[in-house]
Order: structure tokens, then sequence, then C-alpha cells
């Protein structure tokens, strides 16, 4: 049992800046990027084919560039050629399909078998069962802070303010088509730099392994706003991070106990997301309804 809740914990840290990315890109900007699952794997085939070529921690590092780069043609798409955000990320999730084949070398998937990985690294300076745990949660802490204070800069102010109120911003003399690209770029980066470290955490990588990635975010990012709620951005930052590992609890339960087949765990997360997406919207309709009939009824009592 210590085990899977070590393994979950884990996991739920590791998968953590993607949830942080979709609330950059989805809460702050407004975008749904579907470029993610692709971005995902991207920085796990890098990460792992360079593991593999003996450079675990460069692997990691080279994540991140190329994470920036899968947010700069997503966000060139979307201002430049006027593409919607929806389709634009479709198609870059459909190219990164053959990118991703091309870093792995056409293999549908790379292992690391005999090879050194940061976490074999850092095992042999702090040994124990929870040297893992240990440096999956200094990764999510220090890139959630980051991103706290990036947030309160001139730029992040101008990001947040891009996708609350575009129009305010243009008449502001803001570039708003500057703001998407500097907020998909660091989202991006993100999510590609968690692919890398999951990819070296799980030492494989499969063409396959991103399918899902985004909407598993989403639950993590509404799991964190129901438990913490969305009152400010310290706790949307942290409601990702708990989210995420309180998601990765959640699937260790449902495997450990078998309450639900885990063959049918994202069927059941899709409806989870949907369901909390849509509550709010049937709260607002419904109040409007409300709304129209007791002004209907105060107008009949007044006639």
């Amino acid at each position: 049992m210590e085990r899977i809740i070590r393994t979950a914990l884990e996991l739920g840290f590791g998968y953590a800046p993607v949830a942080l990315a979709l609330f950059l890109s989805f809460r702050i900007l407004d975008i749904a990027d579907l470029a993610t699952d692709g971005c995902f794997v991207l920085g796990a085939a890098i990460s792992v084919r360079m593991a593999a070529a003996g450079n675990p921690l460069l692997g990691i590092l080279l994540a991140v560039p190329s994470g920036m780069l899968v947010g700069a043609v997503s966000a060139e798409l979307q201002t430049r050629l006027g593409i919607p955000s929806i389709l634009a990320g479709i198609i870059t999730n459909t190219a990164l399909y053959s990118v991703n084949l091309m870093v792995m070398g056409w293999r549908s998937n790379v292992n690391l078998i005999k090879e050194d990985s940061v976490f074999t690294l850092f095992r042999k300076m702090i040994p124990g069962a929870w040297s893992d745990f240990l440096l999956l949660t200094v990764f999510p802490t220090v890139i959630a802070l980051l991103l706290k204070w990036f947030m309160s800069t001139r730029l992040g102010l101008s990001i947040r303010a891009t996708g609350d109120n575009p129009v305010m911003v243009r008449a502001s003399s803001i570039d708003t088509s500057s703001m998407i690209r500097a907020g998909l770029l660091i989202s991006s980066s993100m999510t590609a730099l968690s692919g890398a470290v999951i990819g070296q955490y799980q030492k494989t990588v499969d063409i396959n392994s991103g399918t899902g990635v985004v909407v598993i975010a989403l639950a993590c990012l509404i799991i964190g706003e129901t438990v913490l709620g969305r009152k400010s951005m310290n706790k949307s930052i942290a409601g990702a991070v708990i989210g995420s590992v309180i998601y990765r609890f959640v699937y260790a339960l449902v495997f450990y106990t078998q309450l639900v087949p885990v063959q049918c765990l994202k069927l059941l997360t899709s409806a989870v997301v949907a369901a909390a997406i849509a509550v709010p919207h049937l709260r607002e309709e419904r109040a409007a309804v409300s709304g129209t009939d007791a002004a209907e009824k105060e107008g009949e009592e007044n006639a």
C-alpha cells in the first residue's frame, strides 16, 4: 500500500506542470490548446532519447525550447493566419505525431533499460525509497513559484488582461497577439518539461503516451478549483498542483480496489470534466430563467 501511495504522489507532482500549463492557456488566455497531447510526448521523446545517449539532464533542459517551439507554431497559426485556437491545436497536434516519431527514430516506443536517468543519478546522491518523491516534489513547486511570480510582472498582468478583455487591452496599445504568443510559449514549455520528467521517471516513452493528457490535466485543474476555489491567483496555481495529486490518488484507488475497470477510467474522467464545465453554465441558465419568471410574475401582479 505504501508503494501505491508513493507512486500516486510521484505521478501527481510529475504531471502537475501540465495542469499549470492548462491553467495558463485555458483559464487565463481562454484558449483550448489541443496541442498538449503531442507536446507532452515531444518532451518525453527528446528526454528519453538524450538519456539513452548518456545525457539525461540535457534531455530535460532541451524539452523547454522544444515545447516553446510548439507553442510558437500554435500561436502563429492563431494570430498570423487567423485559424481558430481549437483548429490550430488540432493541426499542431497532428503534425507532432510525425515529428515525435522522427525524434524517436521512427519507432513507436523507446526504453531506458541500462542507461541512467536523472532519477537514478539522484538516488546515488540521496538513496532511499522516497528519493524520487523528493525530486518530483521540488520540480512542480519551483515551476508553481515561478509562475506565481511571473503572473505578477507587467508581462504577466498583460497576459491576464488579454484573456479577460482583449478589446480593452488593444485600446491600451498592447499587442494582444504578442501576449497570446508569450502565454502559449510558456504553457507549452511547461507541458514538454512535464513530459520530459515523466519519460525519464517511467524510463520509457510511447508515441501514444500523451493521448488524453489534456483531458486529464483539465480534470486536475477542475478538482483543484473545487478544493481551493478560484478567488485568487495563489489558490488557482496551488489548486492545479493539488488537483493533480488528488486525481492520481483517485486513479490509484480505482486501480487498487477495482471499483471501476481501469480501462474505463478515461471515460469516467471525461464525464467528470464535462459535468464540471457544464454545471456552472446550467446554473446561470437556471438563474436567468428564474429571474425572467420572477419579473413576469411581478409584472402580472402590478397589472
